[in-house]
């Protein structure tokens, strides 16, 4: 039984233990009601606690029922129970308490938190708002403002936080049921506080107040409609009695279930929970120290990911000043959070503490984990895994960062080709959630398990690739650039086919991200693309090359900029060139509508993400999915661009 009372002298404890985040699923809703109405009808039962057993009280409902009709019982029928209980209910938290299981806490008299709860109502994450009652009790407790932000940016917030607001009434150090028992028997000695929905909801904030959330939840949900359903039915509650907001609530919860927003992004959220679990049935190897080969800006972005997860980290570089130039990029990385206010001062220096520099490869043999980060080139690889071959100790794993070059072929430099694999971060290596763990033709399950479990502390979500030129996100990546270059010929400009894809939903279009970048970052790769025998379109891109229009850090590249200034300009000298290039072509250059330059970009991305599946290079098309997502900046509510490509009809 997922819901069972136990006995406590005269209060009762009502505890839910259903693993493994205790989610509101039907047989819970069910378990509930009944224990409302024992303890109601118990005659020695003064009160009753609900507490969660395992690592978390409720994190949720069970998004595996949101694609059927809802089933009886239905949480605000729930919810409303314990509110209406004649026996009073205190909510014990610990863990996370998110989306209906904040909802079961506010509906009851008191709630107590352990330290290091975190309480929140995520559902605008899932495209959906609350549907039992989140959006009408919360701003009967804490101020308007905060619960705007949790409820229409998903943001949770502390225990610590929750108490200071006036969500919670205690936060306690000590064991969560005996300080729930303890608090709920001092509280029934005293009047009873009023019901949640019994409460006066605050004043009716001005347009000003809402344009301000509804901006602030744009900048961190671009694109998705759900919280400004969210924001709606908070005004609701400040100006509706509370049952007719409540209906409002629930209704609208149920129209977004249906819509393809939060169809898309709960195939997202299931994507990403089964990519966290490895695939292949082998204990990993210890995670106790790492190396890191090559400081540049992926090396040094590589370190601070590890460093991050409180591993001990060896920077490994040719030379004296390389090594300083990686010490000093770490560094930088390290400080930048600091001025962020995303680290403190204390936890700055303490991952600076894990960090050593070496010129000497002896220095990675303790190292459990050893990444390189060098030159994309077959032999420069090659060499250092040959010297990490003969220095790092018997079942290390040695991962390349490799691009496009063939991990096999970097494998066979060593005596231990079943230990090497690829890793491939994405820049920024520390930020970025993606790492695609590239499986080579003689890696062992228990290399694999460990990259899952490496992927798992450094809080990235593993993708597993099969070997090709790019794996699944370069070569999905090339696609794009190549699509939108052969665009410009037929008649768009680069602030055409940017603007539609910014219009899209993705954060940059394909000409302002290289500018951003760097042209000659593509130009090389472009190069080694040449080198092993590819025919690579990029016309325009490599006469921009050949002028020295190299992006941002050169004032121009497919725009020109003005010094100090990063806003984009059209330039003339470009569009002479494309137009030029468009001639040689003999290209028809017409006006293109954004709805068509997406589609001519996005259905070739869609048949080649469809050749990686099939090819077995991606074990599904939501592999590919996360890939997008996570590495390239593809719009999460559309579902990732295979989800997005079948919705489409493509």
């Amino acid at each position: 039984m997922p819901v069972t009372i136990e006995p406590r002298g005269d209060l009762a404890l009502v505890v839910i233990d259903n693993p493994p985040v205790n989610a509101t699923s039907k047989a819970v809703r069910a378990g509930l009601m009944e224990a409302a109405e024992k303890v109601d009808a118990d005659p020695a039962v003064r009160g009753a606690v609900l507490l969660c057993r395992g690592r978390t009280f409720v994190a949720g409902g069970d998004v595996s029922e949101f694609d059927g009709e809802p089933q009886p019982p239905h949480l605000p029928d729930v919810v409303a129970r314990i509110e209406a209980a004649a026996k009073p209910w205190l909510a014990a938290m610990h863990g996370t308490a998110f989306g209906g299981g904040l909802e079961l806490a506010l509906g009851c008299r008191w709630r107590i938190a352990a330290k290091g709860t975190r309480l929140g109502l995520p559902e605008v994450t899932l495209g959906l708002i609350p549907g039992a009652g989140g959006t009408i009790r919360l701003p009967r407790l804490v101020p308007l403002e905060l619960a705007a932000r949790m409820a229409s940016q998903g943001q949770p917030i502390t225990a610590a936080l929750a108490r200071e607001a006036g969500l919670l009434d205690a936060v306690v150090g000590g064991e969560l049921e005996a300080e729930a028992l303890t608090y709920l028997a001092a509280a029934l000695t005293a009047p009873l506080p009023p019901r949640t929905l019994n409460r006066p909801a605050p004043a009716v904030a001005d347009q000003q107040f809402w344009a301000a959330q509804r901006a602030a939840a744009d900048k961190k949900l671009r694109g998705q409609t759900a919280p400004g359903f969210a924001l709606q039915s908070l005004r609701n509650a400040l100006g509706m009695p509370a049952p007719e907001a409540l209906a409002q609530e629930r209704q609208i919860h149920l129209n977004l279930r249906k819509a393809p927003e939060s169809k898309a992004l709960r195939h997202v959220f299931f994507a990403e929970r089964a990519a966290l679990k490895a695939p292949v049935d082998a204990k990993p190897g210890p995670l106790e120290a790492a190396g890191v080969v090559g400081g540049g800006t992926m090396g040094a972005g590589i370190a601070v990911a590890f460093l991050d997860a409180g591993l001990p980290v060896t920077l490994l570089e040719r030379d004296q000043a390389s090594l300083d130039r990686g010490l000093a990029a770490v560094a930088r990385i390290l400080d930048g959070a600091v001025k962020r206010g995303r680290l403190s001062q204390a936890d700055r220096d303490a991952r600076w503490g894990r960090l050593a520099g070496s010129l000497d490869t002896a220095a990675l043999g303790t190292a459990d984990v050893v990444v390189e980060a060098v030159f994309e080139s077959l032999e420069v690889k090659r060499e250092v895994f040959g010297r990490l071959d003969a220095a790092c100790k018997p079942g290390a794993v040695l991962a390349t960062n490799t691009s496009y070059i063939d991990p096999n072929a970097i494998a066979a430099a060593t005596s231990r080709p079943d230990a090497v694999v690829g890793l491939h971060f994405f820049s920024p290596a520390n930020v970025m959630k993606l790492l695609e763990v590239v499986r080579t033709d003689t890696v062992s399950d228990q290399t694999l398990a460990t990259a899952w479990a490496l992927a798992r502390k450094l809080g990235k979500t593993p993708v597993l690739a099969g070997v090709c030129d790019g794996f699944i996100g370069n070569r999905i990546l090339k696609v794009f650039r190549r699509e939108a270059e052969r665009l410009l010929l037929s008649g768009a400009h680069p602030g055409d086919v940017d603007h539609a894809m910014r219009a899209f939903g993705l954060p940059m279009g394909p000409f302002e991200a290289q500018d951003l970048a760097g042209l000659d970052i593509a130009a090389a790769m472009r190069a080694a693309s040449r080198e092993r025998g590819e025919t690579v379109f990029a016309p325009v891109a490599d006469r921009l090359v050949a002028a020295g229009r190299l992006g941002q850090k050169a004032g121009c590249g497919w725009y020109d900029y003005e010094a100090g200034d990063r806003t984009p300009r059209p330039s003339d000298e470009v569009a002479e060139i494309i137009a030029d290039e468009a001639a040689k072509a003999g290209a028809e250059r017409k006006d293109l509508s954004t709805e068509t330059i997406q589609r001519l970009i996005l259905g070739p991305m869609v048949a080649e993400g469809r050749q990686i599946v099939a090819e077995g290079i991606a074990a599904s098309p939501a592999a590919v999915d996360l890939v997008e997502i996570l590495g390239f900046g593809f719009p999460r509510w559309r579902g990732g661009l295979m989800h997005w490509g079948e919705a489409a009809g493509l």
